[in-house]
This record gives C-alpha cells, structure tokens and sequence, in this order.
C-alpha cells in the first residue's frame, strides 16, 4: 500500500502528515513554506508511494467558506494538475487547531514549542489525516 498525505494548507506555511505504507498510524511530516509546497510534495511523492491526498478544507461554524477557502480551492487544482494520477480527497478542518493545540499541552508540550505555528500546523495536518481515516472504516 501506498501512504496517504494530509495537507492542512496555509498562505504562508502548509502543515503535512502522512500515513504509515499501511494506512494505520498518521504521524507530522514537516511544515513547509507554501510558496515551496508543490516542489516539495513532488519530491516526497517521488521517494514514497503517495496514494492520494487529504486536503483540509476550512469552513465556518456554519458551513460557509473562510478567508482562506478560494486559496485552498486554488492550491487544488495545482495538486491536481501536478498530480493527475491521484485523488484529492477533502476534509473539514474546522476546530483542526484548537485540537492540535489541546493535543500539545495535554502531552506536555513546552510552551515556547506551542508558541511555534509550524508545529501547530503539522498536528493540525495529523488530525485531519487522523479524521479522515476514521471516517472510512
């Protein structure tokens, strides 16, 4: 099996996770400047075998789209365009990273590592991943 790859997408750093070849465990990959994420994602995909990407797709309390939908929308057709061969599967972030942030803390996170945006982006990224691979069984 291939890995799954969780994106939780920003305008100026994107949060990745993925699974194990196995699709049991999802676990933070790295946090990259979005202008680099497509160059990125090609790399990785060709040193792994990516099955298909879980894009995070934030929405409102009410359902309506945020600031930051068009963007993500617009980032999707490029993954899809880069990466024709996979699927592009969308998930609902919301409340993605005040989890991530709960998470930290109840682990024991310190403070300044809290403080840093980026790993709130990669635990965001593994709950979305982590979601939506409940969501199947």
């Amino acid at each position: 099996m291939a890995r799954l790859l969780a994106i939780d997408y920003g305008s100026k750093r994107t949060g990745l996770a993925v699974t194990d070849p196995l699709q049991i465990i999802a676990s933070a990959l790295e946090t990259v400047p979005t202008h680099q994420l497509l160059d990125y994602l090609k790399r990785y995909a060709a040193a792994e075998p990516v099955e298909a990407f879980v894009l995070g797709l934030p929405r409102r309390l009410d359902g309506s789209d945020t600031d930051n939908t068009p963007r993500v929308r617009a980032f999707a057709e490029k993954l899809k365009a880069a990466f024709p061969d996979l699927p592009v599967h969308w998930h609902d972030e919301r409340f993605t990273s005040a989890m991530a942030l709960q998470a930290m803390i109840a682990a024991g996170t310190k403070k300044k590592d809290r403080r840093e945006k980026g790993n709130i982006d990669k635990v965001s990224a593994v709950i979305i991943l982590q979601s939506y691979m409940e969501s199947k069984k």
